[in-house]
């Protein structure tokens, strides 16, 4: 996808403030229900709403992949509804992708269209992907990965994450490239052939 002009500074730069504003520094964990307390966003799980319908359960066992985390709207009010059945990593990673969509301020659309069919808008769904990985594994974070202090695995651990959402990451700020550049061009670096 092709963001919009600026959007990955401004991504970088939002995030920055919200770790500051929680005391973080780029190499904390962040705790999503921290951060929606912070915004007040309260978030339901879906076991809260178990006795509200037999379709919880197909979505909590049955079907659990069919959904993740939602945000619903009453007038300008969030409140994010998510699978509290999944792992924790994958939890972290959902929370944090519904509270990028309330800091970048996107607005409520309809579930469902006139056919019936899931409304989707690929651009902010995208956004919110962006943002929340940023929140949840800084730039700075990727970097020091790359270096090898600490390991993906003991990152994973330490931030609450998965190995999917650290690879997603090393990958969105090419970090593993940049220490190579880094290295190849250090005073003490590899010696290059001339030809």
């Amino acid at each position: 996808m092709a963001y919009r002009w600026g959007f990955k500074t401004e991504a970088n730069d939002l995030a920055r403030e919200v770790r500051a504003e929680l005391g973080l520094d780029p190499f904390d964990r962040l705790d999503p229900w921290r951060l929606a307390e912070q915004l007040e966003i309260p978030i339901l799980g879906l076991s809260e709403l178990a006795n509200e319908a037999s379709a919880i359960r197909h979505l909590m066992v049955v079907e659990p992949e069919a959904f993740s985390a939602v945000t619903v709207f009453c007038g300008a009010a969030r409140t994010i509804v998510h699978n509290d059945g999944h792992a924790a990593t994958r939890q972290n990673s959902n929370l944090a992708h519904e509270l990028a969509h309330g800091l970048l301020l996107h607005p409520p659309t309809p579930a469902l269209d006139d056919r019936g069919c899931r409304n989707w808008n690929q651009d902010i769904e995208d956004e919110a992907g962006w943002l929340g990985g940023i929140l949840l594994i800084t730039e700075e974070m990727t970097i020091a990965i790359a270096r090898g202090q600490p390991s993906a695995e003991e990152a994973a651990r330490r931030l609450g994450v998965s190995r999917q959402m650290i690879r997603f990451r090393m990958n969105a700020t090419g970090a593993e490239a940049r220490v190579r550049r880094a290295r190849a061009s250090a005073p003490n670096g590899p010696t290059r052939r001339r030809s």
